[in-house]
């Protein structure tokens, strides 16, 4: 096997793990859900935006893998089922919270999904036009990514505990995005770039995640800031 062989069939093994940690999300709010205590939001503190964007960042990358020649599997499959499971998890968001918000973010997230696999069925036919689509969504997405996970990080600290969040997902995805880096650089930098872009973006929003969750057990102003919300609930 080659270096792209090995980087990619490393990175699908990376992409397969990421599937367990975004389904431990889903575990996690699962388990929420069957709990008697009526002041537990199964979705509490989960950022919509933020899984909007992933789930976009997921799919744009399976658009640009069928676009892109030769037809790319290690891009397409894996993160077609990703992006399956992150829908999940923005589903459970809408049915948790019933909000304007969580029914657009469903609908773009839905209507997205088929326009995808328009693109995929007529991929022969405008796949020009799909690669110059996908670097464009891929080039906002990560612009996004940016954004969403910020204000992720920014509701932890603000709040002082990381709710429903669920730190396996950030550590599964944060191996995923390095394993992405290697791979789109066994591909070259003229043709890959985007993927560098996006798996960097998101790689270093993870990191400080993970950071996080250090910080919300250690933290003195972490503590502050959970029993100030404790008291101003009771």
């Amino acid at each position: 096997m080659d270096y792209y062989n090995i980087a990619g069939t490393v990175n699908t093994a990376f992409i397969i793990v990421s599937w367990y940690g975004v389904f431990s999300q889903l575990r996690k709010i699962w388990k929420r859900k069957r709990t008697c205590d009526n002041n537990v939001r199964p979705t509490e503190l989960l950022s919509l935006n933020q899984f909007t964007v992933s789930y976009l960042a997921y799919l744009s990358f399976f658009v640009y893998g069928y676009s892109i020649e030769p037809f790319n599997h290690y891009i397409v499959w894996p993160r077609l089922i990703a992006s399956l499971l992150v829908l999940q998890i923005i589903t459970e968001i809408l049915l948790d919270r019933k909000s304007a918000r969580s029914a657009i973010s469903f609908a773009i997230a839905a209507s997205s999904l088929i326009l995808a696999f328009i693109g995929f069925i007529y991929g022969e036919t405008i796949s020009d036009q799909g690669k110059l689509l996908s670097t464009a969504i891929i080039l906002v997405v990560s612009a996004l990514i940016a954004q969403g996970y910020f204000y992720q990080i920014r509701l932890i600290v603000k709040s002082g505990h990381a709710g429903a969040v669920d730190l396996k997902m950030s550590q599964f995805i944060f191996m995923m995005d390095i394993s992405t880096i290697v791979f789109a650089l066994s591909m070259g930098i003229a043709e890959s770039w985007p993927l560098l872009l996006l798996a960097a973006t998101s790689g270093v929003t993870k990191l400080i995640i993970m950071y996080l969750f250090r910080w919300v057990e250690m933290s003195p102003l972490a503590a502050k800031r959970r029993n100030s919300r404790l008291y101003q609930r009771g």
